[in-house]
């Protein structure tokens, strides 16, 4: 059954990536769509519009540690803004991952089940100029096997500092969580964790960019960097507005015991513009 599974799951990664191939040639072939799209690309590369979107972020990397494992984890982000003024929103999102890993923690293994979850709430205040939001992290310890998970609830800030205008959206999204609370027989949780990116969106909703992703472990004393460029577009399911994207996860720095050779992202998020 896991075999099947994870089958199952390959196989959706792989029809995805055929998706958003489709959607960008598809964007890019339209005649002149309205603005409407690259709005709505812009408002997504601004982890704090205020609007309703659920991405589901498929990560697939082979070539880790010692057993040459693989993992696959499916990231389910939900991002949900609340008013709390006329000039500040409380914008939370939500990043639950689902793992299948093989030949990561021994030769011959398999683990699959739910990892620890992150939960993030931004005060964004309307500025002109530079787009700021900052806020609590949380660590929840929502693993359901320990070996994918720390067994530790964790907290610390956030921040974000972007500039967005004429369809350039250049910043920096971060946080800082230590463990407070949890199994005292594992390891402290402290580790810091960065994402720059750059995008540029055009009027079909088409978007060109590129992210890299920084996590240093304290505890461990290791850094872990990738770079990503990525290529998305703005399309619908029936009637509902969703984004496409895909890139590839270059390994930049980090441990041989920890650090993939290589791996690809593919993301599907469904948008809700009215809220």
């Amino acid at each position: 059954m896991k075999r099947t599974f994870y089958t199952t799951f390959k196989f959706l990664l792989s029809v995805t990536y055929f998706l958003v191939g489709f959607s960008v040639f598809a964007q890019e072939a339209a005649p002149k769509p309205g603005s409407s799209a690259q709005e709505l690309a812009d408002k997504l590369a601004n982890p704090v519009a205020s609007l309703i979107s659920v991405p589901l972020q498929n990560n697939l990397i082979y070539g880790i540690g010692p057993f040459n494992g693989s993992k696959y984890t499916i990231n389910v982000q939900p991002v949900i803004p609340f008013k709390l003024t006329e000039n500040l929103n409380l914008i939370t999102r939500y990043i639950l991952p689902v793992v299948d890993q093989r030949d990561i923690t021994g030769e011959n293994t398999h683990q699959f089940g739910l990892s620890d979850a992150t939960v993030t709430a931004f005060l964004a205040p309307k500025t002109k100029g530079l787009i700021l939001g900052f806020g609590p992290a949380f660590l929840v310890p929502t693993a359901t096997d320990k070996l994918l998970g720390t067994e530790k609830f964790g907290v610390g800030p956030s921040a974000l500092v972007m500039h967005q205008g004429k369809g350039l959206s250049v910043g920096f999204i971060a946080n800082q969580i230590w463990s407070v609370a949890g199994n005292e027989d594992r390891a402290d949780f402290n580790q810091f964790y960065t994402q720059i990116f750059l995008t540029h969106s055009y009027k079909s909703g088409a978007t060109l960019g590129v992210t890299s992703e920084i996590t240093q472990n304290w505890e461990g004393n290791t850094t872990l960097i990738t770079l990503s460029p990525n290529v998305g577009a703005i399309s619908k399911l029936g009637n509902q507005a969703v984004q496409f994207a895909i890139m590839p996860l270059i390994p930049i720095v980090g441990p041989r015991d920890q650090r993939p050779d290589w791996g690809l992202r593919a993301v599907l998020a469904f948008v809700f513009p009215g809220s």
